[in-house]
């Protein structure tokens, strides 16, 4: 198992468990859900900063979605960006969509620097970066 396969490994552990999730293919599918929609509400140089920091198969996620425009919308709710993380996850609970952000959220940060994190909190809409910072 190399360094990336277990800062993985542990990557969803502690979403499983911060998330009250009943299996890693839960993290998983959440994971790719906060993800997909993190690329979709991010600025593209921060998108591929983190994407490089992460382990590859996170990192994939980030850029896996097809836009014909790219447009920030700062101004999006956090009750938006669950719904929409809720979408892709398979799970029609957006209040649910909140937890699992969040533990996403506080994973992410930990297999990252302190510089991107901000970055990554700077770049995502104003409400949904309060959370990132808290995470």
């Amino acid at each position: 198992m190399t360094n990336q396969d277990t800062t993985l490994q542990g990557y969803y552990d502690f979403v499983q468990e911060r998330a009250s999730l009943r299996t890693p293919v839960h993290a998983r599918r959440w994971s790719s859900a906060v993800l997909r929609t993190m690329g979709f509400n991010m600025s593209g140089g921060t998108r591929k900063s983190l994407s490089r920091e992460l382990p590859e198969e996170l990192g994939r996620e980030l850029s896996r979605g097809f836009k014909l425009l790219s447009f920030f919308d700062g101004g999006k709710s956090a009750d938006e960006f669950f719904k929409e993380v809720s979408r892709r996850s398979g799970n029609s609970d957006p209040h649910f969509a909140r937890t699992a952000t969040t533990a996403i959220f506080g994973g992410l940060k930990r297999t990252i620097d302190a510089d991107l994190s901000r970055q990554v909190g700077n770049s995502l809409p104003r409400e949904v970066g309060r959370l990132w910072n808290e995470a």
